[in-house]
């Protein structure tokens, strides 16, 4: 698997799948990845950068240049799958066309992620996870009731999309495996994370109905909110059925609430939410966090505390199952972060480096495995269409 994409959606249907065991070779200009340069960073290196370039094998090459353009189609000949992330055209421009590319390896299957995608009036348009979180419809209906749209602090539309594009990736090369054929993978960021916001686009077909912001509330879940507790922690709460409702309910000493005829019915405890709120919110504000959560776990009410970083770097239970993981780091150490996204039983995946240093296989790959000459090499290098490769480590304090 080659990945040439860049920051965040696209690398990451390459991280997804080489944590479950696909051979990623990363392929970046001689400059490196922008994503190198995001905070966090400590002793100058991304944090961001280790987790998204993790797992995978790493060359720099110039590809706008027809010499880096000639060793990635060598490279792609035998490649399963191929992720770029480049304007739509570019690839075109630089003869890197994906029609020519399926010539050459007929399997190969080229994941092509964009703003806006490969085909309508916005394909030339650039795009990133923002502006998809504003045109998908998510920042419409996310925020306080009386305040303005609220974007995400989080590249969520990129994550969303790097799922889908790993979906989408494994769907073609099942495809690739059956008939021998591979195919273009056309991934917009907009359209997953529009995809994922349910039937809004169909209420708003069929009944004129425009969600609003209604900041922790939803229209179809009641009770469903953050509460904080006497100690100055927050609970999230959620009664998507009547009869968790019900135990929430009882659970805050509200029965009266939990056996009204309306309460059975979503209508009628909407039209009830305030007075339904109320009573949580002073029930859990006289208590501390762990006594609420002692309660609500006894009598099967959903109900979770809200978590910080710090919280869940404490959890046993994110420890356990390998939510949280500690990798190697060559220049900073362990490192912590999260882990696989799935267990699998018979292909369990693991995660044995982070994100490689810029050009670290550079030898291993161009030379060992493409069977490029030192002396092209050479050549390619001095004229900056490859970078010079692996950097040596510096040496800790204290080592020989």
């Amino acid at each position: 698997m080659v990945d040439a994409a860049t920051i965040y959606a696209g690398p990451m249907i390459a991280t997804l799948l080489g944590d479950f065991g696909a051979d990623v070779i990363k392929v970046e200009h001689p400059k490196g990845d922008g994503l190198r340069q995001w905070e966090w960073r400590k002793d100058g290196e991304s944090l961001w950068w280790a987790v998204v370039g993790r797992n995978k094998r790493d060359i720099s090459l110039a590809l706008s240049d027809p010499r880096g353009a000639e060793v990635m189609r060598t490279l792609l000949a035998e490649a399963d799958v191929f992720i770029e992330n480049f304007r739509p055209g570019t690839l075109e421009r630089w003869g890197l066309d994906p029609q020519d590319l399926l010539e050459i390896n007929p399997k190969l299957v080229i994941v092509r992620v964009s703003g806006f995608g490969q085909t309508g009036p916005y394909r030339s348009r650039p795009g990133f996870g923002t502006i998809a979180e504003a045109m998908s419809g998510f920042a419409d209906t996310n925020g306080a009731a009386d305040g303005p749209p609220v974007l995400p602090q989080w590249p969520l539309a990129d994550g969303v999309t790097s799922l889908a594009g790993a979906f989408a990736t494994m769907v073609a090369l099942r495809h690739a495996e059956a008939t021998g054929q591979g195919q273009v993978v056309d991934l917009s960021i907009y359209e997953p994370l529009f995809w994922i916001l349910g039937a809004q686009t169909s209420a708003y077909d069929q009944l004129g109905t425009l969600p609003s912001r209604q900041g922790s509330r939803t229209g179809f879940n009641v009770p469903r909110e953050c509460f904080q507790t006497r100690d100055g922690r927050w609970i999230a709460l959620s009664g998507a059925t009547t009869s968790t409702g019900q135990r929430i309910m009882r659970a805050v000493d509200r029965p009266d609430l939990a056996d009204a005829e309306w309460f059975t019915d979503i209508a009628g405890r909407i039209a009830h939410r305030d007075e339904i709120d109320e009573a949580i919110a002073s029930w859990v504000g006289q208590r501390d966090c762990a006594d609420v959560l002692a309660v609500f776990d006894s009598v099967g009410a959903t109900a979770g505390p809200v978590y910080s970083a710090a919280d869940i770097a404490a959890d046993p239970h994110f420890t356990e199952r390998g939510s949280v993981v500690t990798v190697e780091h060559p220049r900073l150490g362990p490192v912590r972060m999260q882990g696989l996204i799935a267990q699998l039983s018979k292909t369990p995946g693991r995660i044995h480096a982070p994100g490689p240093i810029l050009g670290e296989h550079n030898d291993d790959i161009l030379r060992g495995e493409l069977d490029y000459p030192q002396d092209v090499l050479d050549q390619l290098i001095e004229a900056g269409v490859i970078g010079a490769g692996r950097q040596p480590i510096p040496q800790q304090q204290g080592q020989a």
